[in-house]
């Protein structure tokens, strides 16, 4: 890239150190700023990696700063992309993107007129391992994938997070939360989505915190689903049932499997770049498959429990940045946030009415990102 895009991040919280951590991996962007509600929180991040604290106001004016990365919480992330939009920037924002088919629609009605683009998270289907599962997909390795299933299952934040309350709001719940991950995943590996139905339920109105923490031991009042199942179909005609719930102890499912006419996938959790994939042949057989060499798919990190993990967060908007000098469409860009956005909220909607929901979107599958051009992205 010829060009280097001045970015600003609004909002310093935990995600916001991946991004200022693995962001000069990447060709074509610097961070020059980060701003927060809260002053402190701003000049934390300020101290910890030499970047400009400022207000969102001096963002927002800042003649050197290009795109504005949002990683406020879900509630606020319409109003600071648009805020970035009316400032004559581009905007990237953590996922949800927005919260409702209206405002996504209005976004990009807003970003049109600017001629400026937004783009959003999840890029973890960019990691190594999710390409490679895409490559054997499209090689017809597997034939036709005609059905599958994807599990979102926990027993609930309550038990880690020590201030898990929006989890459980209108908003948030298992779908909105990590639904993301696993259907701009399944866009990415089979195309979009056609319809929907589902079922909810609510396992418990009150969830005792147990988190350590100043709240550990009080209630959370819970105002949203927890636990959805739903079927989502494919324009490519694939089935895939669908579990979402923080209502479960333990369960044997793998993130996603994908069934094809002459064999199927395991697919690694989508809310990592890296991970195991198995295959199987028609006759059921098993066999693991070697990882390939992907830039996205080292190792570069160790996680909490000592494991090793590819983590290159920063990807998503590296290659929106790219896809303007380049003419093409970004990889993480609105339309697929916004179809994501139509599959999670329709599929609530089901669940509340009973109904089968027609989607009123679509979009074009994510081109696929080999690792010569994975490799075009990083410095």
């Amino acid at each position: 890239m010829s060009t280097t895009y001045g970015v600003g991040i609004i909002g310093a919280g935990n995600i916001s150190a991946a991004y200022l951590r693995l962001a000069p991996l990447f060709k074509g962007l610097e961070i020059r700023g980060i701003a927060d509600i809260l002053p402190a929180a701003a000049a934390k991040r300020s101290a910890e990696f030499g970047v400009t604290a400022m207000t969102t106001d001096e963002m927002l004016n800042h003649s050197e700063i290009d795109v504005i990365v949002n990683l406020t919480i879900p509630a606020t992330h319409f109003r600071v992309s648009m805020d970035a939009i009316s400032a004559g920037k581009h905007a990237y924002s953590e996922k949800p993107f927005v919260l409702t088919l209206d405002q996504g629609q209005s976004l990009r009605a807003a970003a049109y007129q600017r001629h400026l683009l937004v783009g959003s998270a999840p890029d973890t289907f960019l990691g190594g391992a999710h390409q490679q599962v895409r490559h054997i997909i499209d090689s017809g390795q597997l034939g036709n994938i005609m059905s599958g299933t994807a599990h979102i299952m926990s027993r609930g934040a309550e038990h880690w997070h020590p201030n898990p309350d929006f989890f459980y709001q209108v908003g948030a719940g298992p779908v909105l939360d990590m639904g993301p991950y696993y259907i701009t995943d399944l866009v990415h590996l089979i195309g979009p989505v056609k319809r929907v139905t589902a079922f909810t339920a609510m396992a418990r109105t009150e969830r005792e915190i147990t988190a350590e923490g100043p709240l550990k031991g009080t209630f959370v009042k819970v105002g949203t689903p927890t636990t959805i199942h739903g079927v989502l179909e494919f324009h490519s005609g694939a089935i895939i049932t669908l579990g979402a719930s923080w209502d479960v102890s333990s369960h044997g499912h793998h993130n996603i499997e994908l069934y094809g006419t002459e064999g199927s996938v395991y697919v690694p959790d989508p809310n990592f770049f890296g991970g195991d994939i198995t295959i199987t042949d028609a006759k059921g057989a098993k066999s693991p498959v070697a990882a390939w060499e992907h830039p996205f798919g080292k190792a570069n990190q160790t996680d909490t429990a000592g494991n090793a993990r590819a983590n290159y967060r920063t990807a998503g908007l590296a290659d929106m940045l790219q896809s303007i000098e380049q003419g093409r469409p970004a990889r993480c860009g609105l339309d697929v946030a916004l179809h994501v956005v139509d599959v999670m909220t329709s599929l609530l909607k089901a669940g509340e009415t009973g109904q089968v929901v027609t989607l009123t979107t679509t979009c074009t599958r994510p081109a696929a990102l080999g690792p010569d051009e994975a490799q075009a992205l990083l410095k």
